[in-house]
C-alpha cells in the first residue's frame, strides 16, 4: 500500500514539475507553432507528447532525462523556424507547397490525387466557407497546413452585394449529382427530373460520356454545373508560400 501511495504521489509530482516546464517551452516555440501547425511544428508537438507521456506514465523513466529532452527538442525547433524564415529553400523543406484544388468553379483531379483529398472533403471545407456552389468559386487552394483558402468570383462576392445596397433574398445552393462517374439518381428524382434530362444537358456542354465527368452539380434552377476527370483548358495560378 505504501508503495501504491508513494507512486501516486511520484506521479503527482512529476505532473506539476513538467506541465510548467512544457508550458515555458511551448511558449518559446512561438505562436505559430500552436495556431498554425505546420508539418515539423506538428511533428514536434507529437514528439513533446510522446515524451511527456512516456515520463508521467513510468516513473522509472528518469525525469531528468525528461526535462531535457523537452528543453532539446524547444530549441531544436526554434532554430528550424528560424531556418525557414531566413532561407525559402530550408523552410520548402519542412513543409508542404500550396495546392490549387478548384480553379474557374472546376475541380482540378490530379491536384486532388497528389494531396490525397477527396471530393466530399473540399465540399465539406467549401461549406464551412459559407460556399455552398462550386460555380461561385473563382480560386480554392489547400494551404500547407491543411486549412483551405476561396476566393469567390467578383459577380459572386456577397461584400459587394451589401456595399451596392442590393438584398438577395434567395441564395444559391448546388446539389452534387454526379461524383466521378456515377449518377445520384435520389437527386434527380427530388428536382423531378430523370437520366435523360441529364444525359442531355451534358451534351449541350460537350459532354458525350458521364465517366468522363468528375463532378457535376445542380441547383433549384436545373442550372447543372460540371467538372470533368481532365480539364485541359484551365490555366492554374502559380501559388506559392
Amino acid at each position: 500500500m505504501f508503495e501504491f501511495i508513494k507512486e501516486i504521489l511520484l506521479i503527482l509530482g512529476r505532473i506539476a514539475t513538467i506541465l510548467p516546464l512544457l508550458l515555458i517551452i511551448t511558449i518559446f516555440m512561438g505562436k505559430r507553432a500552436i495556431g498554425e501547425l505546420p508539418v515539423f511544428d506538428f511533428l514536434v508537438v507529437v514528439t513533446l507528447g510522446a515524451v511527456v507521456g512516456a515520463d508521467i506514465a513510468d516513473p522509472n523513466i528518469k525525469h531528468f532525462s525528461t526535462a531535457v529532452a523537452i528543453i532539446a527538442i524547444g530549441i531544436v525547433q526554434r532554430i528550424v523556424a528560424n531556418w525557414k524564415i531566413s532561407n525559402r529553400k530550408i523552410g520548402r523543406l519542412f513543409t508542404f507547397e500550396p495546392t490549387v484544388v478548384i480553379q474557374n468553379g472546376k475541380f482540378i483531379n490530379n491536384n486532388l490525387k497528389k494531396i490525397r483529398y477527396s471530393i466530399d472533403n473540399i465540399l465539406q471545407m467549401l461549406r464551412e466557407k459559407n460556399v455552398f456552389d462550386i460555380s461561385e468559386v473563382e480560386t480554392a487552394i489547400i494551404e500547407a497546413n491543411g486549412a483551405l483558402s476561396v476566393l469567390k468570383k467578383p459577380q459572386k462576392n456577397s461584400v459587394t452585394l451589401e456595399d451596392m445596397k442590393i438584398i438577395k433574398t434567395t441564395s444559391t445552393i448546388s446539389f452534387p449529382v454526379i461524383l466521378e462517374g456515377t449518377i445520384y439518381s435520389n437527386v434527380l428524382r427530388d428536382f423531378s427530373l430523370n437520366e435523360a434530362w441529364l444525359k442531355q444537358q451534358l451534351s449541350y456542354q460537350g459532354v458525350n460520356e458521364i465517366r468522363n465527368v468528375f463532378f457535376a452539380s445542380i441547383n433549384r434552377h436545373h442550372e447543372l454545373h460540371v467538372s470533368l476527370k481532365d480539364e485541359n483548358n484551365i490555366t492554374i495560378p502559380p501559388i506559392k508560400h
